[in-house]
């Protein structure tokens, strides 16, 4: 495995354990790596919410991961949208 793939797979599981723990508002950057959370997090749907940046919206998914059904609010940007902005952009557009 390679370590860039590695990488991906620990940051997918410290989503899983923010959200375990509690977290309901996770900001994934990075197309490969969001892959990565919607499978840790065992997602089945998702339903697309409010537009933070073109090409990049809010999502409601429900999952079910290591026995615990979750709900959690999904940014999911690939490495092709938005700028540094958008991660601030992105909270101000749940508020």
């Amino acid at each position: 495995m390679s370590s860039l793939r590695f990488g991906r797979r620990v940051r997918a599981w410290a989503t899983w354990a923010l959200v375990a723990a509690g977290a309901r508002r996770v900001l994934v950057a990075g197309g490969e790596t969001s892959g990565a959370v919607v499978t840790a997090l065992g997602v089945r749907t998702l339903s697309i919410g409010a537009p933070i940046a073109p090409g990049v919206t809010w999502a409601r998914a429900d999952g079910r991961a290591h026995g615990q059904e979750h709900t959690v609010d999904l940014a999911l940007k690939s490495g092709n949208f938005g700028d540094t902005a958008i991660f601030t952009e992105a909270w101000s557009a749940l508020a």
